[in-house]
């Protein structure tokens, strides 16, 4: 591997300057005046799939944005792994929190600035440029490789399902890796095996038909923004606990040894507070902040709107009151099962006087993965040798729904390496990475490839 960590070494630069490049490229999908750029992010994502030593790379189109695949296949009898990525990105907004421009990127210390660097821009080509590191130095792979790199993630996947269902014999592999999760902290390379999933809901009470003078109404008519916020208190007690019945049913619990597990992690809880300006961690009775977090549902109110919001005062009652509800599930919970037994418990709570409308906005399952799997072992030492210290196993309280998709139609372990942090922003303003993670997961990636060949996958 000498050679190999030398090559990567060598090329530090480079493979910074070429990260910045496609950094430039606004791929924002969920934009309809950004498609044109989408679609030349994916065909730039092609030429540099080729230009790596990957002997074949298509555009799929889809009725929404294209995917790009591209593969290797020079190693017969060796296992083959499937790298999942995503070249699309967050929108920018708020855009004058930016210090500097998103699609500008820009170094400013170990960091570099710019919207996808870290998700999921730079964790895709960590890979590319641990397989270019082979091919330019061996002429060859440990294992085949190929590569599905989509452009809908940040609008929910909606075409990756058909596609992978339409194409299971392109990509048929032994082991899947994606790389879109966090590392547990700063110096803490991490594998995640556990992700929870989301019941994603909007409610809307309406009364009147206009808003009211509360002059002449406060008092009789019911009042759209009390009702919601009355039924919304009553969602969750004051323990922590959500009050929905039958939610809790098939919630598939911690078992102590994964507890001591959690407990024994490098977390620090006020670490973790300072970085989210939080003034104390609160929640679900009986659990830790990881366990809160990582292994436990949770519920919250994620915008509300009602009424007279501008300057100075405008006595009136509002004619309608809305707020968007999110649930992260844990395994064996199902979304659509979520959605049900929540919008029966709102309506259960409504009173007659109000109208009480409920969408389904979308949902995601959970994903746990057996850490028994060789591949997690290989992983974990390929970790270990890329950043040089202990490699931690984690769980991810939010949700990336594709996972649970990609298990479940290739039914292929699927093995998660994460080398973001926690506070790189990546659906926010000054989104960033960091170099030394960048550089230490190209070597990793490297280390991974060369481990794999050793190992049955089946």
């Amino acid at each position: 591997m000498d050679s190999i960590i030398r090559y990567i070494e060598e090329n530090r630069q480079r493979y910074i300057d070429e990260l910045i490049e496609i950094i430039k490229i606004p791929s924002i999908s969920s934009s309809p005046d950004h498609s044109g750029e989408v679609v030349r992010c994916a065909h730039y994502l092609k030429d540099k799939m080729l230009a790596a030593g990957l002997t074949q790379a298509e555009i799929f189109l889809t009725p929404g944005h294209p995917l790009v695949y591209g593969e290797w296949l020079g190693a017969p009898g060796k296992p083959t792994v499937l790298i999942y990525g995503h070249y699309d990105v967050q929108p920018v907004d708020p855009l004058n929190e930016w210090e500097t421009p998103p699609f500008e990127p820009s170094i400013r210390g170990q960091d570099l600035y710019g919207r996808g660097a870290v998700d999921d821009k730079g964790q895709v080509y960590i890979h590319l440029k641990a397989i270019e590191a082979f091919l330019k130095n061996r002429g060859t792979l440990p294992v085949n490789v190929k590569f599905i790199i989509e452009g809908e993630e940040e609008i929910g996947s909606e075409h990756l399902g058909y596609f992978l269902s339409a194409k299971q014999n392109l990509l048929t592999a032994d082991l899947v890796v994606i790389s879109d999760t966090p590392m547990l902290a700063r110096d803490v390379p991490s594998i995640c095996y556990g992700l929870r999933g989301i019941t994603y809901m909007e409610v809307e009470v309406t009364s009147a038909q206009q808003d009211l003078h509360s002059g002449s109404f406060g008092g009789v008519a019911a009042n759209p923004a009390v009702v919601l916020a009355n039924i919304i208190a009553q969602l969750k007690f004051s323990s922590g606990h959500i009050a929905i019945p039958g939610f809790y049913d098939k919630v598939l619990l911690i078992e102590e040894a994964e507890r001591r597990a959690l407990a024994s992690l490098p977390f620090n809880e006020k670490m973790f507070m300072e970085m989210s300006g939080l003034k104390e961690v609160t929640g679900e009775y009986g659990y830790s902040t990881l366990e809160r977090v990582w292994a436990r549902p949770s519920l919250d109110v994620n915008g509300m709107l009602s009424g007279f919001t501008g300057e100075g005062s405008k006595t009136i009652i509002p004619a309608r009151a809305k707020a968007k509800i999110s649930m992260r599930l844990v395994p064996e919970q199902d979304p659509d099962e979520i959605a049900r037994l929540f919008e029966q418990f709102v309506h259960q709570l409504a009173p007659t006087s109000v109208t009480v409308s409920i969408q389904y906005l979308h949902g995601g399952k959970p994903f746990l993965a057996p850490c028994d799997h060789a591949a997690f072992q290989v992983g974990r030492q390929a970790l270990e040798k890329g950043f040089g210290r202990p490699a931690a196993f984690i769980r991810e309280g939010g949700s990336i729904p594709f996972v649970a998709t990609i298990y479940e139609i290739l039914r292929r372990p699927c093995l998660l390496l994460g080398f973001g942090l926690p506070d790189e922003n990546s659906h926010a303003p000054n989104e960033r990475l960091n170099l030394e993670n960048y550089q230490r997961g190209i070597v990793s990636s490297a280390y991974l490839l060369e481990g794999l060949a050793g190992v049955a996958l089946g």
